[in-house]
């Protein structure tokens, strides 16, 4: 699966719990980390882990497929799920703000979301 495509999934499943300010950035020409960032926010711990959890199960069952690692999902402030050629973060808004992972890839080109994503 292209990254892109993974990309845009992350982002429905992320929608499909009611995610808020989602937006994915294209960082594969500024960084060797990722090509994708998908960036999330949910209003409680309970909606972030219910994001993240959204994206983590929609894969395993539909394309067999677990991320590299998670990361703060028991506190629900701030998850990251990494699929290597995307990273997702979820985040409580006052997280988002703080740590302004959006200010910090402002040169990054941002991948348009579609109305539909199948």
């Amino acid at each position: 699966m292209e990254s892109d495509r993974r990309a845009l999934l992350c982002a429905k499943y992320c929608l499909d719990r009611k995610a808020l300010d989602l937006k994915i950035l294209h960082i594969a020409e500024l960084s060797s980390l990722t090509d994708y960032l998908v960036l999330a926010s949910g209003t409680s711990d309970r909606q972030v882990q219910a994001i993240a959890e959204s994206v983590r199960l929609s894969f395993k069952e539909e394309y067999d497929l677990a991320p590299l690692a998670v990361e703060g999902m028991n506190e629900g402030r701030w998850v990251l799920l990494d699929y290597g050629d995307v990273m997702v973060h979820v985040f409580q808004q006052d997280v988002r703000t703080f740590y302004d992972l959006d200010g910090l890839w402002t040169e990054a080109s941002e991948l348009v979301i579609p109305e539909e994503i199948d």
